[in-house]
């Protein structure tokens, strides 16, 4: 008897999430799900400033005191943050200080010039003392927060789960970053729609996706607008405030994580994110503010 698909959906992370393989029937897919899911929650719950419990709010905890011990795990992670810092001269920074981190600002509103100046004085990863075994945030309300590349980890790690329960067809969409298994069972890829970020319900492309992951972000979801301009979330450190070119940048690597990292730093360069685009060699697509395409040769 040969495989179905089936979807199975899950809230985390404050997104909808998803995941999507072959199996027997309905009961062994949500089984098989499962293992996907239980890593999702546990990334979250180690990870998420949002909880008092985790590890990210254990060291904000000690900002201005003593080196925090971490884990293998949150070593790579934080080093993974300090390649991101690196890339993107500065943009992508993992130690945001006081900047409202992946909500834009409250109330629809642009803070006072004293208020981000008072956010900036806390910011800054090249600040971070990082040992093999320790981190060390050594001005007091300073923090770091995983928002920038936690997401696309979990997409990874979910991936990696259910390869090793035996999946080999499906997908992993964490709020639409998302990491294939394989293909259908059929042999056929995926194909995975690129979100028109003016249309809700529209699609702008599709692209083929068998292995590998596909990430996008963009101005659209998480927005205001304010005497006719649009605020998004993703807030430039070095200047406070959301950056304001692209709609859309989306990138196909072979892992989440990568993916979602180039998107946020192309979203930070603004202007200047084609020649880094082009530089990784990966397929990549990206909605202008005049709403023109620019895409690597063969993507969309």
């Amino acid at each position: 008897m040969g495989e179905a698909t089936f979807g199975i959906e899950f809230d985390a992370m404050a997104s909808r999430c998803g995941v999507r393989l072959a199996a027997s029937d309905a009961a062994r897919a949500r089984a098989l799900a499962g293992h996907a899911i239980d890593e999702v929650r546990r990334i979250e719950a180690k990870y998420s400033r949002f909880r008092d419990d985790s590890v990210v709010a254990a060291i904000n905890r000690g900002a201005g005191g003593a080196p925090v011990a971490v884990d293998v795990e949150t070593r790579a992670l934080l080093g993974y943050a300090d390649a991101l810092w690196r890339d993107s001269g500065g943009g992508l920074d993992a130690a945001p200080g006081g900047l409202p981190r992946g909500r834009g600002f409250p109330r629809g509103a642009l803070p006072a010039p004293a208020v981000l100046d008072a956010a900036r004085a806390l910011i800054g990863w090249d600040r971070v003392e990082l040992e093999r075994a320790t981190v060390r945030l050594p001005r007091a309300g300073m923090e770091l927060d995983f928002g920038g590349f936690g997401k696309e980890y979990a997409a990874d790690r979910a991936a990696e789960a259910l390869r090793a329960a035996g999946v080999r067809h499906g997908f992993v969409d964490l709020g639409g970053d998302i990491r294939a298994i394989g293909p259908q069972p059929d042999g056929a890829p995926w194909s995975i729609g690129i979100a028109h970020p003016r249309e809700p319900g529209r699609t702008i492309a599709s692209i083929a996706l068998a292995d590998g992951a596909i990430c996008t972000s963009g101005d659209y979801e998480r927005f205001f607008e304010l005497d006719g301009v649009r605020y998004c979330h993703v807030l430039d450190p070095r200047t406070g405030m959301p950056v304001r070119h692209w709609r859309s940048v989306t990138v196909v690597a072979p892992v989440a994580i990568a993916a979602g990292g180039y998107t946020t730093v192309a979203m930070l360069l603004e202007g200047a994110a084609v020649p880094h685009l082009e530089a990784t060699g990966l397929a990549w697509l990206a909605v202008g503010p005049d709403g023109a395409i620019v895409s690597s040769p063969g993507a969309g």
